[in-house]
């Protein structure tokens, strides 16, 4: 009889030979070798089981681990596993000077090569970050104007004191930001047979439509859309339509665009007296703003239902998905359960 691969044969398949081997020896009179034949074994292999069962009984011929051990005929050894990831975990690649943004797995495969002239396949190297717990991450992006200490002093300092004298006053916090939007936003994935991407047709002449809108941690929504650029004016039309529509006193928290700074708007927010309070997020730090999750909402589905062709059906789309929202407060409190955000959350 043809010997088996072993390999290919399943744990219990093993089991199942081994001990059928040793009661064909002890208990039916059968020779090793003839055993072997019938099994389709090596007699050596025959030999063996039934010395293990001579030693320990049917329980000495249970099969052990098979495979390869963790860590067993590795090329990297676990100090420099160690080293490497604690290397990449807590330093840039320009901090290392090695000419790579991100850490991608050709810039791991490099610095491996350069601490331990040991070179590995991509794929390898990418079975390695995997072991470690490193997954391929889209990066935040933050502007080098940013201050860290402003960042920190906000989340530690001024927010909570803000969020305090909200609950104090009875005040309503909306969070504001202004976007812009086009016919050619549509970000969405379609299916299609493989290798016949979908398209989809629009206008090459590029429409933009403005939003201003501001959103509460209890899932309220306003806006206003405008043509035009933002001007102080617009500014504090907006501001007079949230202080109308909120019952008690109203904080505004947004960015540093010159017109939220404006003497004019200053001067109307003075003039309001405890109605409104402005307060501003640090500077160059748009992922503070729970409104920029709501702006990144509206790009990505704004189009999704009908491309428009005119200035009129681009603004239609835009009332149509803000008011879709308007009538979903858990989609809206689910912007603050970002890591950026989570801050403001209730």
């Amino acid at each position: 009889m043809k010997k088996r691969d072993g390999r290919k044969l399943t744990s219990e398949e093993q089991q199942l030979i081994r001990e059928t081997a040793v009661r064909m020896f002890f208990e039916q009179g059968f020779t090793k070798l003839e055993v072997a034949l019938a099994l389709g074994v090596t007699r050596q292999n025959v030999g063996k089981w039934c010395k293990l069962y001579e030693e320990g009984g049917y329980e000495a011929l249970k099969l052990g681990m098979r495979g390869r051990r963790k860590g067993e005929q590795t090329k990297l050894e676990g100090w420099q596993c160690a080293t490497i990831a604690r290397l990449i975990a807590e330093k840039t690649p320009d901090q290392l000077k090695m000419p790579f943004v991100l850490w991608t797995a050709a810039a791991v495969r490099d610095l491996v090569f350069e601490r331990f002239r040991v070179m590995l396949p991509l794929r390898t190297m990418r079975r390695y970050l995997s072991r470690w717990d490193f997954t391929p991450q889209k990066p935040i992006r933050k502007a080098w104007q940013q201050s860290s200490a402003a960042v920190k002093r906000w989340l530690e300092e001024e927010y909570p004191t803000i969020a305090a004298s909200a609950k104090a006053l009875g005040a309503t916090i909306y969070w504001v930001d202004e976007t812009g939007v086009t016919n050619q936003c549509n970000s969405q994935r379609g299916y299609a047979p493989r290798g016949k991407t979908p398209e989809v047709k629009h206008d090459g002449t590029k429409r933009k439509v403005n939003m201003i809108s501001a959103v509460t941690n209890k899932g309220e929504v306003r806006f206003m859309c405008y043509t035009s650029t933002m001007t102080q004016s617009k500014f504090i039309l907006f501001l007079s339509k949230l202080v109308k529509s909120t019952d008690g006193p109203v904080i505004v928290i947004t960015d540093n665009l010159s017109v939220h700074h404006g003497k004019r708007v200053t001067k109307w927010v003075d003039e309001q007296g405890e109605a409104i309070q402005l307060e501003f997020i640090p500077s160059y730090s748009p992922e503070l703003n729970a409104d920029e999750y709501l702006n990144r909402d509206l790009k990505k589905n704004v189009n999704s239902k009908k491309i428009p062709r005119k200035l009129a059906e681009l603004k239609a789309n835009i009332c149509s998905f803000m008011h879709s929202i308007q009538k979903q407060p858990e989609r809206v409190m689910q912007y603050f359960t970002g890591r950026h955000i989570a801050y403001a959350a209730i």
